[in-house]
């Protein structure tokens, strides 16, 4: 695996352990927005619903919930999310070299 790759997956673990409220806040502070724009971050990437959802492991209906703002992602959701917005290579690098 890819150092960026290991990088992204422990940042993802550690967005974890912080949004289920079980990391020591005195280490650290991450500020996760409450609302994501799921549909600005898709459009970035020139996906469709279908490529995105697929792409980074999401169901097409959770996605479209989402994205008419009848549902917002939660907790890690939000954090992974603005992973994929800010480095989408890497989360890519790391879902393949995980299988």
């Amino acid at each position: 695996m890819s150092k960026v790759a290991d990088s992204i997956r422990r940042g993802l673990q550690e967005a974890i352990v912080f949004a289920e409220g079980a990391a020591d806040t005195n280490t650290y502070k991450v500020h996760v927005p409450k609302k994501i724009d799921v549909k600005a971050i898709r459009c970035k990437l020139d996906m469709t619903q279908e490529e995105f959802a697929g792409r980074f492991g999401f169901s097409v209906n959770t996605l479209r919930h989402w994205e008419q703002g009848s549902r917002q992602p939660e907790g890690p959701t939000r954090a992974y999310l603005l992973v994929i917005e800010r480095a989408p290579t890497a989360v890519q690098e790391a879902l393949l070299s995980s299988s």
